[in-house]
């Protein structure tokens, strides 16, 4: 479900009353937890944390006009989803994340590749999404993307 939403405001302002809490809740915990250097913006109809042109020109390699994308937040239909790049793209912050959950959450880990799903939204466990926001860097997540850029090629 993408928003049509241009800012944040009008995208955290749309949502069904019982979502505007914890999407509110969570952005301010990834927002208080980021390293410096990513930017907030509205990505792919989401909230989302990119690293901007001025840090990092050549933008993403599928579309160079859009910023290098890191994490986005969003209030899917039947969840509540954290795309996180880094879970992807680092086999060991994969396996903190995976280890680390159930000290965390009761509920059973609901992950994609890229994607973790809240279906039930009382279990989000914002301190340790927090942790994750907060374990790679703008100049890691370059390195690790420009590695996996290379890999493909």
């Amino acid at each position: 479900m993408q928003s049509q939403a241009f800012t944040v405001e009008e995208y955290l302002a749309s949502l069904p009353e019982d979502r505007k809490k914890p999407m509110s809740q969570l952005r301010e915990t990834i927002v208080q937890n980021l390293p410096s250097g990513f930017v907030e913006a509205m990505t792919y109809g989401s909230i989302g944390y990119v690293i901007p042109h001025s840090l990092y020109p050549s933008g993403y390699h599928c579309d160079p006009k859009q910023a290098l994308p890191f994490l986005n937040i969003a209030s899917q239909k039947n969840f509540i989803a954290v795309y996180h790049m880094g879970i992807y793209a680092d086999p060991t912050i994969l396996n903190w994340f995976v280890n680390e959950y159930p000290k965390y959450s009761k509920t059973k880990l609901d992950m994609g590749k890229s994607c973790i799903r809240f279906k039930k939204i009382e279990a989000i466990p914002y301190e340790l999404i927090g942790e994750l926001a907060s374990k790679i860097s703008p100049e890691q997540w370059i390195a690790l993307y420009e590695a996996q850029i290379k890999k493909s090629k």
